[in-house]
């Protein structure tokens, strides 16, 4: 198999950033449901967290294994202040619907290139957006719902906490 083609490592490299950046924005989430007293949300962020270092590692190794160089970048600092449980988890949505974005234009670029190696690596990615998506949608959706009341972020808060094992 030929080498990764530059653009197509920079494209993945540039992926592996925002991997690790939605790692991060996970984890300072987690700390503010901590400061909260919301434990079930934050190791539900911290479970995600760990997922998106996961994906970073699995595109790192791509690119390894496709003769490669992986170049780390700058990764910016996440927000760490929100308004409510409802905010972060809008802005949860957001942001998977981003990187959704990001990989489609991955696999745009691969099919571009005929790099069919990196189109059958990205499916897998795909799949994963979707999954992602749909669950971000469904927590926001149900916070949304049943409004944000002590009770009822009790009550997420404990369904959440055995989510994030």
């Amino acid at each position: 198999m030929p080498p990764i083609k530059d653009n197509i490592r920079d494209a993945l490299n540039e992926q592996v950033k925002w991997e690790l950046y939605s790692g991060y924005m996970y984890l300072s989430m987690a700390t503010w449901f901590y400061e909260q007293n919301l434990p079930g949300f934050a190791k539900f962020f911290r479970k995600h967290a760990k997922e998106e270092q996961q994906h970073a590692i699995k595109i790192f190794d791509y690119i390894i294994e496709r003769g490669g160089r992986v170049t780390l970048k700058t990764i910016d600092q996440p927000p760490s202040e929100w308004n409510s449980p409802l905010s972060v988890l809008e802005e949860v949505y957001e942001h998977e619907v981003k990187v959704t974005g990001m990989i489609n234009e991955l696999m745009r670029l691969a099919k571009s290139e005929n790099d069919y190696a990196t189109e059958e690596f990205l499916w897998w990615f795909i799949d994963e957006q979707v999954e992602e998506e749909d669950g971000s949608d469904e927590v926001y959706q149900q916070l949304k719902l049943a409004g944000e009341s002590g009770q009822t972020l009790i009550m997420m808060d404990r369904a959440l906490a055995s989510k994030g094992d």
